[in-house]
């Protein structure tokens, strides 16, 4: 059994973990930059142990001091949060070369998932329908051309070893390619230490549904429903909710079901996502998110099922406390992010509460936005009945909410959210861009 958990994160991410440890009587450890001594979540945890100076290069990435400050402070696992090092096979592996318990999937299930024609191969012998694409990652420009002319512009190219719309080039048209694979090979060496590339057929304005899957790794697999996360900019997921509306039964079955079967195949073990393209009645397979993500709260309201806490349970060995008989999807929720647009100190701060109301945060007034870090802010969850429900007290929340002293896409949240395109659910990769680049709110 784990008695002392090291969390190798920041910001809201801590915070919820740390306070997942209170409820299971573990104790926890923040290991921290010099930037974030003075965080929420250093302040909550029993123990807080410093791992470098704020570049995430000298600290949240470094893999030997997060190791070592596991060691020093004799914890058993270590959490890696989102982001960062949560899915780095090589860290994962180091984790249990030091005889801790990892908290995510083994690192053999993490370096395959990490590539995106392995995981490719694995999604299709499971059963789970493809994108068009290379069976390989490309070799050069050459082959970029070649293998783009015979699947037909517009394509994508995408980074074989991350994600997050790093490294990520659409495609239109042949005359394109050249600085298109040059940008996109650099991007992917920068974020993920490998220009690998990997390419695939351009699903134009998809929307974007993924599954929320656990597994125990013992033979225990059962979804948590889908989310709907189309609302985007560049690449960057804004909105989430859960039950993903205005889709076809039948489609969301198949998705669930493709869902369960790809990791039963793997044998996965902890939480993860599989994540589609759905083009009309069509759906593909696009990626598995071997980790935590960050609109996991959504689908903690429908389903009642703590996923935090189901992530160290299972990292213990502990087979799953329930079936897919068991969990029975229920009501509505919605997550919006509330991002930063510049660095500074939060001088006033209201966060909305009240009746159907989460927020997961690490702010206080007075707190910091290091330009070393993601720009999350906070994370509104709402719940309701349904989604005309739901949409009303997101937007009675987002009144609520104050942040002074540095600029946020808060605005830009409310026209989205107010627009006739999100209320009705005509939704898909582009609705940013419709609503707020070309002003079309009502369109």
């Amino acid at each position: 059994m784990i008695e002392k958990l090291l969390i190798a994160n920041r910001g809201e991410i801590a915070l919820r973990i740390v306070r997942a440890c209170k409820d299971l009587g573990i104790k926890s450890v923040v290991a921290h930059s010099t930037a974030d001594r003075n965080t929420m979540a250093v302040a909550l945890a029993d123990e807080a142990v410093c791992i470098g100076s704020p570049p995430t290069e000298e600290s949240y990435l470094k893999i030997d001091n997060i190791i070592m400050a596991a060691c020093l402070t004799r914890c058993d696992a270590i959490h890696p949060g989102i982001g960062f090092l949560s899915e780095h096979a090589g860290f994962a592996k180091s984790v249990e070369a030091a005889g801790l318990i990892f908290i995510g999937p083994t690192s053999e299930t993490i370096a395959l998932l990490g590539n995106k024609v392995a995981a490719r191969t694995v999604a299709r012998g499971a059963g789970v329908p493809i994108t068009p694409g290379g069976e390989e990652a490309l070799r050069d420009l050459a082959d970029a051309k070649a293998t783009a002319s015979r699947l037909g512009y517009p394509v994508i190219l995408k980074a074989s070893s991350g994600g997050g719309g790093r490294g990520m080039r659409i495609v239109r048209e042949e005359g394109e390619m050249e600085s298109a694979y040059a940008l996109a090979r650099k991007e992917a060496a920068l974020f993920f230490s490998d220009p690998a590339l990997h390419i695939e057929r351009y699903i134009k304005d998809p929307r974007h549904i993924e599954v929320q899957v656990v597994s125990d790794g013992q033979g225990g697999v059962v979804h948590l429903g889908e989310r709907d996360c189309s609302v985007q900019k560049n690449h960057q997921k804004l909105f989430e909710e859960s039950p993903a509306c205005a889709l076809d039964d039948t489609l969301i079955a198949e998705m669930r079901a493709c869902s369960v079967s790809l990791f039963k195949t793997l044998g996965y073990r902890g939480v993860g996502t599989v994540e589609f393209l759905v083009d009309g009645r069509t759906f593909y397979f696009m990626e598995v998110n071997a980790r935590l993500q960050v609109e996991h709260p959504v689908s903690e309201v429908v389903s009642g099922v703590d996923l935090v806490r189901t992530q160290i349970e299972i990292a213990q060995g502990t087979r799953l406390r329930f079936s897919q008989h068991d969990i029975v999807l229920s009501g509505y929720a919605l997550e919006c992010r509330i991002n930063g647009l510049g660095a500074g100190t939060i001088k006033r701060l209201r966060l909305p509460a009240g009746p159907h109301v989460r927020t997961d945060t690490y702010l206080e007034e007075g707190s910091v936005l290091s330009p070393y870090y993601d720009s999350l802010l906070a994370k509104i969850i709402v719940s309701a009945k349904n989604r005309t429900e739901g949409l009303a007290v997101m937007e009675r929340a987002l009144d609520e909410v104050v942040i002074e002293g540095i600029p946020t896409n808060l605005d830009e949240q409310r026209l989205i959210l107010t627009s006739r395109r999100f209320t009705r659910a005509t939704l898909s990769t582009n609705l940013y861009d419709e609503v707020i680049t070309n002003g079309r709110s009502n369109g």
